[in-house]
């Protein structure tokens, strides 16, 4: 091989000046910074530059083992200090990486320029050293380094965070699941329900929403500047340089990537996935928003109550007040995080002809999409964790609507068909008052098989929820 100019020498981190939380420009590395702390490694500059070296070290090794007469197979001790590259990177080689940055005006040709300089010494790896990003694009290392952040960020963040709060909503279904509940059609009093069997609405939905963003495949690409291989095949025409890429995207982590191989591309992947993880993403926090704010609503009726630690405040002027702020934050970082999940989805799959750069920039705030997500479900988490049921509220509710019961009465009317059910217990019920004296005079009226009258008067708007309460315990 030719020889060629070193790489650049590393030089020392420069000093920077770390904003403190109160001056952060974003919440999430401000205010709310140690909620995300298990985020930032994975979706930061940091965790990009990580995922970076972590391809170029893929593919370099896998480039050894293709038997090429110019790449002899790295020796034990090589491939072992290579993988420390990537198992040990730091903040200060993620720093020295953007140092590099600053002349070569490149993020990618840094990486790759870092790599060499790390040859230092080994003479081994020195000799090989043009074989660090041969033959690729910047899109693949880019394409490969986005779908292990989304991987890391999915699979041991977001996901654990989503399950928590489903858990937590199991088991209310469990424990309230035989504890009667007025229900509210377009704001009026409706068929009583439980309040375990509402909870369990959400689980079911969630639960399936959950399965649609852990099912997405992660795809990675790596054949070359527009999709064709067409620098491989120059400098090997004979070898199989798909089924060579297929294999480093596909070869489970740390020999290879553990990704989904994409075979057809422009420059660029072409992000369907992303939209499809990103929607699937969205579909889930749009059920948190709904149940956010029903339970927002439950608070305001006084059916559940919330516990505060000592020395909380509700209001700076009203001391009675305990405001769902928990449930309110939620449904607002639920809000931002679906605007941008929607616009990724949206942008990320159109790229004018073979490429163009929108999306390296908008693709660089998937964390900050992400991080508003996570926020959200820990903020669902702490207030469920706070709220108290109050039985007498859910009781007095019940017992003041006795209307409801009109439903089941002009049911069994039309079964033993008596003429006009509906329209007699409209009469009776529709804009009025009702009492269970009221109601219970009707039913001793009615032609109907006695037995049948009994099951009437002993019906309560309590006990009238149907299989509610199985509903809930079989979730």
């Amino acid at each position: 091989m030719r020889p060629t100019a070193p790489a650049p020498k590393l030089a020392p981190a420069a000093a920077q000046s770390v904003p403190s939380p109160v001056a952060a420009l974003s919440p999430l590395d401000g205010r709310y910074a140690s909620r995300l702390a298990q985020l930032r490694p994975f979706m930061s500059e940091q965790g990009y530059m990580h995922r970076r070296v972590q391809v170029e070290v893929a593919w370099f090794i896998a480039l050894s083992d293709a038997g090429f007469a110019e790449f002899k197979p790295l020796s034990p001790g090589a491939r072992t200090y290579l993988m420390g590259l990537v198992k040990n990177f730091s903040e200060a080689d993620a720093n020295a990486i953007k140092d590099i940055e600053k002349t070569t005006n490149h993020d990618v040709k840094a990486v790759e320029y870092w790599i060499k300089a790390k040859f230092e010494a080994r003479p081994e790896l020195q000799r090989a050293a043009e074989f660090v990003h041969f033959a690729c694009t910047s899109e693949d290392i880019n394409n490969t380094s986005h779908a292990l952040q989304l991987k890391g960020g999915r699979d041991a963040v977001l996901l654990p965070a989503l399950d928590a709060v489903i858990t937590k909503l199991r088991e209310m279904a469990y424990a309230f699941a035989a504890v009667p509940m007025l229900s509210r059609t377009h704001g009026q009093t409706a068929s009583p329900t439980t309040v375990g069997k509402e909870i369990a609405n959400v689980v079911v939905r969630l639960v399936a929403a959950r399965e649609r963003i852990a099912s997405v495949k992660l795809m990675g690409k790596m054949n070359g500047a527009v999709g064709n291989y067409n620098a491989h095949l120059a400098a090997w025409p004979e070898f199989d340089w798909e089924a060579f890429s297929q294999r480093v995207v596909e070869t489970p982590e740390p020999l290879g990537l553990g990704l989904s191989f994409q075979p057809y591309s422009i420059q660029i992947e072409p992000h369907d996935y992303m939209a499809e993880l990103f929607d699937a993403i969205a579909r889930s926090n749009t059920i948190l928003i709904d149940l956010a704010r029903d339970i927002w609503g439950y608070v305001s009726l006084g059916y559940f109550k919330q516990r505060l630690k000592a020395g909380e405040i509700g209001s700076s002027t009203m001391p009675h007040k305990v405001n769902p702020i928990d449930f309110e934050n939620a449904e607002g970082n639920l809000g931002l995080a679906n605007a941008l999940l929607k616009h990724l989805a949206e942008k990320l799959p159109v790229s004018r002809w073979q490429r163009d750069l929108t999306d390296s920039t908008v693709l660089r705030n998937m964390g900050v999409a992400l991080g508003y997500a996570v926020l959200a479900y820990h903020s669902l988490g702490v207030g469920l964790g706070k709220l108290e049921l109050n039985e007498a509220a859910l009781a007095e509710d019940l017992d003041n609507s006795w209307e409801v019961l009109a439903e089941p009465i002009q049911t069994v009317m039309r079964r033993y068909g008596v003429s006009g059910a509906y329209e007699k217990l409209k009469e009776v019920t529709r804009g009025q008052t009702v009492t269970a004296e009221a109601l219970h005079e009707l039913i001793r009226s009615l032609e109907i098989p006695q037995p049948e009258k009994d099951r009437l008067l002993a019906m309560t708007p309590g006990s009238y929820v149907g299989k509610a309460a199985e509903l809930a315990r079989r979730v």
